[in-house]
């Protein structure tokens, strides 16, 4: 299934137009046998915290790591997502294979997405330590995964998006406003724009 968002930020914003890739991976969502939750809750988190001009583009796809690894290619090279956010498929079950295709697709790993993910899960459930999400670059775009049930999206997207926005500019990407009360981003001083 693909569907496409767009939403044109607040009024006043300081950032750049950003296109942001949103990958749900399921066997039974991609399938049609229940409604995606993950793939809505990122794009929740998104429509309340961008104050710029955005776009996002939506995937579900089954749990096949070739299918995951094509979806995040074309993401990132073809439609220029500046950011591309997965949910699902993260755990130690035999199908659980996102971490595995993040992987093979990106040139540098960011570890701390995943420990930050962990710790920040760890504070409500004892099994955040069965969690194997990563983050990393494929060339200009950051592609990092989340867990795959919302309240869980939403304990971590909103932390650990705080690093995205400055992420993405030293990989060359569009500079990225937020609404600072629903996640504040962080730059150092010479970073911010005025």
């Amino acid at each position: 299934m693909e569907a496409r968002t767009s939403q044109s930020g607040v009024e006043g914003h300081v950032g750049e137009h950003v296109r942001i890739g949103i990958v749900t991976v399921s066997d039974r969502a991609s399938e049609g046998a229940y409604a995606d939750e993950g793939g809505p809750a990122i794009l929740g988190f998104l429509q309340e915290a961008l104050r710029s001009p955005w776009t996002a583009e939506y995937r579900c796809v089954p749990d096949e790591q070739a299918v995951i690894e094509k979806t995040l290619i074309e993401l990132t090279d073809r439609v220029g997502c500046s950011v591309v956010v997965t949910t699902g498929g993260t755990g130690p079950a035999p199908r659980d294979v996102t971490p595995e295709a993040t992987e093979a697709v990106c040139d540098k790993m960011l570890p701390g997405f995943g420990e930050q993910m962990r710790a920040i899960s760890l504070q409500y459930v004892p099994t955040a330590i069965l969690s194997r999400q990563v983050g990393g670059v494929r060339h200009r775009s950051l592609v990092f995964n989340l867990p795959g049930r919302p309240k869980a999206i939403r304990e971590t997207i909103d932390e650990v998006w705080k690093a995205v926005p400055y992420c993405v500019d030293l990989i060359g990407g569009p500079y990225m406003d937020m609404d600072d009360e629903v996640c504040a981003s962080f730059r150092p001083p010479a970073a911010r724009r005025r």
